[in-house]
């Protein structure tokens, strides 16, 4: 017979929410690895996030140019 599986307690569960929240499962190599989730804003990444919402002048104060289009002289 068959050992059936232990059902997890509540700090268990508690934990393993977590977890997931923090790390995802990638393959490198054909192993499983466990990396840190990319942080996100409003479920967007943070350079999508920032071309999406940020103004010239604050592109410009901060460096960030290549999000930065030009203007059209005519």
């Amino acid at each position: 017979m068959k050992h059936r599986k232990r059902k997890l307690t509540a700090a268990e569960r508690q934990s393993r929410r977590e977890r997931k929240k923090k790390f995802m499962t990638i393959f490198i190599n054909g192993k499983q690895k466990w990396v840190p989730r990319p942080p996100l804003v409003d479920g967007l990444p943070i350079e999508e996030f920032i071309a999406r919402n940020a103004d010239p002048i604050w592109s410009h104060e901060n460096g960030i140019w290549e999000f930065m289009t030009p203007d059209d002289e005519t």
